[in-house]
């Protein structure tokens, strides 16, 4: 009896921290719209700088993290499945900034939320792998309401803005499965070699020497927080906690993030995205609170031991 209370004890502290870690993460991920809004550049040399400094401010976290510093953990990213990651990244890592410039940050947030649901579809039929029946149902309501916030945007201005969302969506989710494929693909550097290239691919369609210092700083936040603090902050905390918690505290970003912009810069997303907002965001709930459910019930010890 004496020695179970400490670990207890230790248990609890140690997922404290991690709902302490996530939570930042989630944090930093929300304040991209601001961001967003606060730059005066052009799309392209938002994506090639914000890109830069992201995978510069996540090259020396990965010297320490997902087993350090080895030649050929850093060769791996050039293998066919670590190709494949790289050009979704920066397709990805392109298609966001386009996106938050193009259509409001609501569209882009409520889209983005549905990149587990379109990775768990792409596995099951790319990889085979079983799928909860209820995450397949939740998947398809949740493309209901991103075309019920997509098909508002057509003939509005802001179509090509969520199309660019729902492309940042489906690279993602690839980025999700692409390691299934092959596990020995390190995350976290070819994270920094993605960064390097979206800046190497956008940087020539940039207008750099017109950046002042004000976008200087601001576009080196972005980098260092939205991208790389917030991934190192989620990696670290996650491990200490079941998955479906961590998935619970980082949905909040989908109602922060365009909370952030309404409060700072009254920016007001159309009906439609509070209708695919809303039917997007309950199915996220509902499917994250049976998870929550589910690994408490697992976790539940048994005949009071």
């Amino acid at each position: 009896m004496t020695f179970q209370l400490p670990t207890r004890s230790a248990l609890a502290s140690d997922y404290e921290r991690g709902v302490i870690l996530v939570a930042t993460a989630m944090l930093a991920w929300s304040c991209s719209g601001i961001y967003a809004r606060l730059l005066t550049t052009d799309i392209w040399t938002a994506i090639a700088w914000r890109s830069l400094f992201g995978g510069l401010f996540l090259l020396l976290p990965s010297f320490f993290l997902e087993g350090g510093f080895s030649r050929r953990q850093w060769a791996s990213i050039f293998h066919p499945a670590g190709l494949a990651m790289l050009v979704c990244q920066t397709i990805s890592q392109a298609c966001f900034i386009g996106a938050l410039y193009m259509t409001t940050v609501a569209n882009v947030t409520m889209i983005y939320a549905t990149a587990p649901f379109i990775a768990a579809f792409l596995s099951w039929t790319m990889l085979k792998e079983r799928v909860a029946k209820r995450t397949l149902v939740a998947g398809g309501i949740c493309l209901i309401g991103v075309a019920v916030i997509v098909a508002s945007s057509i003939g509005g201005g802001t179509g090509v803005g969520d199309l660019l969302a729902l492309g940042m969506t489906i690279t993602f989710a690839l980025i999700i499965v692409i390691p299934r494929m092959d596990p020995s693909i390190p995350i976290l550097p070819s994270s920094v070699v993605s960064g390097l290239l979206t800046f190497v691919v956008f940087v020539p369609f940039a207008s750099t020497s017109s950046v002042d210092v004000h976008n200087w700083l601001l576009l080196a936040a972005f980098g260092a927080t939205n991208f790389a603090l917030a991934f190192v902050l989620f990696l670290f905390g996650s491990r200490k906690m079941p998955a479906a918690d961590a998935a619970l505290i980082s949905s909040m970003e989908i109602v922060l993030t365009p909370f952030w912009v309404w409060l700072f810069f009254s920016e007001m997303p159309p009906v439609a995205t509070f209708v695919g907002g809303a039917i997007i965001f309950a199915t996220i709930v509902w499917h994250t609170a049976i998870d929550l459910r589910h690994s408490r019930r697992r976790r539940a010890p048994v005949n009071g031991l």
